[in-house]
């Protein structure tokens, strides 16, 4: 993993990230219906397999591996894993798991299964240790779809990576399909990535 600091001075978006940072700090979000009938007739399991999609798309654009380091630098990691929840049935608490991308689908789902296996049952919120910085948070929430879902971080203002919210997928017609969630920082992130960005998920998950 690397980080590319972003010279602000020749940094094509400075002013936007300037006004949405420091002028009018600004997030945002968008919910989608995403179309997932390939996935559910090929029976592939749907988390992981969501998890590695978007991973995919996120690893594509710099906007979407835009962050600070350690110092309060702002620039770009060369990869992003994700970040995901893990509910525990008996406690009703869920813990985060991270698994390294891996372009390769099925040696992420091996890592990912590792992972599961290894931690999927520890109930504290870090399941699994040592999370790097290079990391974007997914949740799922399988129990409800929805039209519309919005985070509010207090100190939101200050993340600039991604969050994804995933819901329960349903049949409508001969289809199915599931809800998705995105937050971003407009400091980093505008309406022309976000659309980008789910042309292209859904362009994957279809393929």
């Amino acid at each position: 993993m690397s980080f590319k600091i972003i010279d602000k001075q020749k940094w094509n978006r400075r002013s936007q990230f300037e006004h949405y940072y420091s002028n009018v700090p600004c997030t945002y979000s968008m919910t989608v219906k995403l179309e997932i009938t390939k996935i559910i007739k090929l029976k592939k399991k749907l988390y992981p397999t969501m998890l590695y999609a978007i991973a995919s798309i996120v690893n594509n654009h710099e906007e979407l591996r835009t962050s600070f380091d350690e110092e309060g630098n702002v620039g770009i990691f060369d990869v992003m894993y994700p970040c995901y929840t893990i509910f525990h049935k008996e406690t009703e608490t869920f813990s985060n798991i991270w698994t390294p991308y891996n372009i390769d689908f099925d040696r992420f789902f091996e890592s990912y299964y590792q992972d599961l296996q290894q931690y999927g049952t520890v109930e504290k919120m870090d399941a699994k240790p040592d999370e790097p910085r290079n990391t974007f948070p997914v949740s799922m929430i399988p129990w409800e779809s929805f039209e519309g879902f919005n985070l509010n971080l207090k100190k939101g203002y200050d993340y600039l990576s991604p969050i994804f919210t995933i819901g329960k997928y349903y049949r409508e017609n001969d289809k199915y399909y599931i809800p998705l969630a995105i937050q971003v920082h407009h400091a980093v992130c505008d309406g022309y990535h976000v659309c980008r960005f789910i042309s292209e998920l859904r362009n994957l998950l279809q393929s």
